[in-house]
């Protein structure tokens, strides 16, 4: 884990994924523990990620999330992706009302940019703890909702920066929809 302490500094030398202090080498990472011996005698102790490790979402990373509940100030999501990388275990997320688009902030209505279930391409503009959420933003044109349902089902598809339509019905309701750029469409 990162932060452990791995043994005394007068045992070995710190590699790659350690310092030391206080007399003692500390892992910088979490990943595993790799231990060579070297010709001038003291072992190098370094810690190598593994290729397993857990991807976290950073500040400025765009985000593919999917939206589970909504208020008048603001929408709740789950993180499903870091980029195009699925990440093994879903972060929530908040995306305030003053953080949906760039203009005209006040105007902003939760209900009519987002919905339960939508999925939407967001970006990090701050790092959750593990009491609190990620706080995302949508204030860009390429980021907003992405996949909508309509009531009946089926995938609506986008007519306008703020409306979707579903193809069965033509009904149309209100979304803050992404203009998306190519790297983020999935195939």
């Amino acid at each position: 884990p990162l932060g452990e302490r791995l043994c005394s500094a007068e045992e070995a030398t710190a590699g790659s994924g350690t310092y030391t202090r206080h007399g003692f080498i500390f892992s910088s990472l979490a990943g595993c523990l790799e231990k060579r011996s070297e010709d001038s005698g003291l072992p190098v102790v370094s810690v190598v990620r593994d290729a397993e490790s857990q991807l976290l979402p950073d500040v400025g990373a765009v985000v593919t999330c999917k939206v589970c509940s909504i208020n008048s100030r603001f929408a709740k999501v789950h993180i499903l992706y870091v980029g195009s990388t699925p990440l093994k275990s879903t972060f929530r997320g908040t995306i305030r009302r003053e953080d949906i688009r760039a203009t005209e902030k006040d105007k902003v209505e939760v209900y009519k940019s987002f919905r339960p279930g939508d999925i939407v391409l967001a970006k990090v503009i701050s790092l959750g703890d593990a009491q609190s959420n990620y706080l995302l933003s949508t204030a860009e044109n390429e980021l907003g909702v992405v996949v909508a349902r309509s009531e009946a089902g089926v995938q609506m598809v986008p007519i306008s920066w703020c409306e979707m339509q579903c193809p069965r019905t033509h009904t149309k309701d209100f979304r803050k929809v992404a203009r998306v750029q190519p790297q983020f469409l999935q195939t």
